[in-house]
């Protein structure tokens, strides 16, 4: 598992999101047909709906309840995030096995202005359903992963997956 890290360590996921974490579950986005890996691009046309997403954890985990923060740590640009991190979603008391359907804070597609921009799926596995008494942040921008989690007694992520996106090119008509 330990090797799994490396590409959110290369890019900058682990730093600029979350602090080292042991990955403990495993986690798949899907956008339509396509799977998140790290690193990977994905259009925002492709991303605009919500994804899909799986949670697997090793038994005997399969009782636990799960939150995943997706957030954009290069907004509004990768050279000046100033709104670092821009929140794009939030889901709670998520069952393993199931889809993250109980959202917090609604999903917005990705929305890159300029530069490529990175996209962060951290979950976190929760203390039963400390959940429920959770209030959404007030704004989605200055959004702090660490804080969040820290507020709401969540422990370091047990899984977490990234794609870049960038703005897509117009095509005139003529």
């Amino acid at each position: 598992m330990a090797r799994s890290m490396e590409p959110l360590v290369v890019g900058r996921v682990i730093g600029d999101v979350v602090d080292m974490f042991t990955p403990a579950t495993e986690m798949t986005v899907h956008y339509g047909t396509k799977q998140v890996a790290n690193g990977c691009e994905i259009k925002p046309s492709a991303s605009a709906d919500k994804p899909s997403v799986q949670i697997h954890a090793p038994p005997p985990a399969s009782s636990n309840l799960y939150t995943l923060v997706m957030v954009d740590p290069d907004a509004p640009s990768p050279s000046e995030p100033r709104y670092r991190e821009w929140l794009h979603w939030i889901v709670v008391d998520i069952p393993e096995g199931s889809d993250a359907t109980k959202e917090l804070v609604a999903y917005m597609g990705p929305q890159p202005p300029t530069g490529i921009h990175r996209y962060v799926f951290a979950l976190f596995n929760q203390k039963g359903k400390v959940m429920a008494g959770c209030r959404p942040p007030d704004a989605r921008s200055n959004f702090s992963t660490r804080r969040f989690a820290a507020d709401n007694g969540l422990q370091p992520p047990v899984a977490a997956v990234y794609f870049n996106s960038q703005k897509e090119v117009a095509v005139r008509k003529r």
